[in-house]
Formats: structure tokens, sequence, C-alpha cells
């Protein structure tokens, strides 16, 4: 039998083994709700019933998760899509009003403006293909973020409108002007974004704005039938696909000013504030 150790002796500390670093830790999302189905990840804004806009905690949440797909290289698709009753109906005007009183210099608003450049960025290069699964209304920011999707689902009944101009503000929410003039033609969009007009899911279709229509108790077939072949792809084969479509789309842009855009909406809010 071993002999107790003295009290007064040290007691020698045991050899373990390493312990391995543990997994960097994602943020939990607040603000969307995030499934994943093999190589598919599923993406639903609203996901406990709050107001169908872009807000602060979406674009953050976007961001976050756009930025970890980097270490993912295993999801091939995402779809992004809205449980609430419309798929959304654009930036949070409120917390726009609120981020300029807190800071009456407009940093804080440029700050809010910055996040969504940097999500619809994220979202044209990420090396997923990106599917929007459109309902309801998609109006103005929410119009937007659909645009820098690879590919645009829409139900029969969604209406969409780009109001921008007719509050006295710019279209430039996450830079997308050029984004959608480079789908549907500078035509149409300057006809829409100068009178404001709601149009439908069948002028939509018929401008490039959506890929497919189809009734909405269909629509999840629609975004099926792409996903299927999709996730049988060659990975490098699409991923280059996309760079090579995103290098001529930008190639058609003699001057990409989106890079002042959040500067443009800061000002004419902080504009709109003083008068």
């Amino acid at each position: 039998m071993t002999e107790p150790t003295p009290a007064s002796s040290p007691v020698s500390t045991p050899v373990t083994a390493a312990i391995p670093a543990p997994e960097p830790v994602r943020t939990v999302p607040k603000a969307i709700l995030i499934e994943r189905d093999g190589p598919v990840l599923h993406v639903r804004l609203n996901p406990w019933g709050q107001d169908d806009t872009l807000d602060a905690a979406v674009l953050d949440d976007l961001i976050t998760l756009l930025d970890d797909l980097h270490e993912r290289p295993g999801v091939r698709v995402l779809t992004l899509s809205s449980l609430g009753t419309d798929f959304c109906l654009g930036a949070d005007r409120g917390e726009y009003q609120e981020a300029l009183t807190a800071d009456p210099s407009g940093v804080g608003l440029r700050r809010i403006a910055d996040k969504a450049h940097r999500l619809c960025q994220a979202l044209e290069s990420t090396h997923a293909v990106t599917i929007a699964r459109l309902h309801g209304r998609v109006i103005g920011a929410g119009l937007a973020l659909a645009a820098f999707c690879d590919l645009r689902a829409g139900a029969d009944t969604s209406r969409f409108r780009m109001p921008e101009v007719g509050m006295g503000l710019p279209p430039a929410w996450g830079g997308a002007m050029g984004r959608l003039v480079s789908e549907a033609g500078a035509s149409r969009i300057r006809e829409l974004m100068l009178t404001c007009d709601v149009f439908d899911a069948g002028t939509a279709h018929r401008i490039g704005l959506l890929h497919r229509t189809a009734p909405l108790e269909q629509l999840d077939s629609v975004i099926d039938s792409w996903t299927r072949p999709l996730v049988r792809r060659s990975p490098e084969a699409l991923v280059l696909t996309k760079r090579m479509l995103a290098g001529y789309a930008r190639a058609d842009r003699t001057a990409d000013v989106s890079l002042l855009d959040s500067h443009l909406l800061a000002a004419s809010l902080h504009q709109q504030a003083a008068g």
C-alpha cells in the first residue's frame, strides 16, 4: 500500500494529454434562421415575426454568415427567403432616424449604410450559388438584396417597387444600382426608379429581375428544380463560372461609383433631417 503524501510535501501536477484547440465559436444569429440540409444552406429572414425590414441586426447576421461560408466549402447552394408576410419591405427608416438623432454628424448612419454595401458585395462574391425565393412585397432594399443573388424565383402574386426617389432619397442602398442595371437594363430600371411604380411578378420576369415565376404553393418546387442539379455540379466549375460572370458584369460598368453610395444615402438622410 502506498503511503499517503505528507501535508507539507508538494503535490506533483499530473501530466495530461494536450487538449485540442476548440473550434471557433460562431455568432448565434438573432434576426435570421439558418438551417443546413447537406450541401444546401437555407437562410430565412423574419424568423420571429418582427418587422419585414432590413435593420442592422439582420445585416450583421447575414454578413457573419457569409463571412463564415469561406470556411464551409461543403455548402454549395444558399437559399434566401422570408418567414414573414412579405419577403422584405426595405431598409429600416426608423433605425436611420434613431442613428441620426444619436449622432447628428451622420457617422452612425454611414456605418449602417456601409454594412449594407458589405453585405451585398459578400453575397455577390460568395462561392455558393445563391437563390432568392420571393413572395409578397419586395421593396427597395429588399429588391436590392435579392438582385445580388445568382438566381431569383418569385410567387406570381409578388409585388415589387423602388420607392427611394419618391421618398427624396437616391437609390443607393448596398450599391445596388449597378447590379440592377446589369441584370435588367438601364432603360427599364430608369423608368421604375424615377416613377416609383409598383410592378408585378410578370413584369419582373420580363425584364430579368426574376428568372422564374410560379404560384406560391409551387415556389418551393421551382427552388428544388435548381438546387438538385446544382449540388451535383463540380464545385470548381461553379466557382469559376460565378467569378467569370461577375467579371464580365463589372466590365460593362464604365464607372462603378457604388463605393460612394453609403455616403450619398447618409448625406441625403442628413439633409432631410436638417430641412
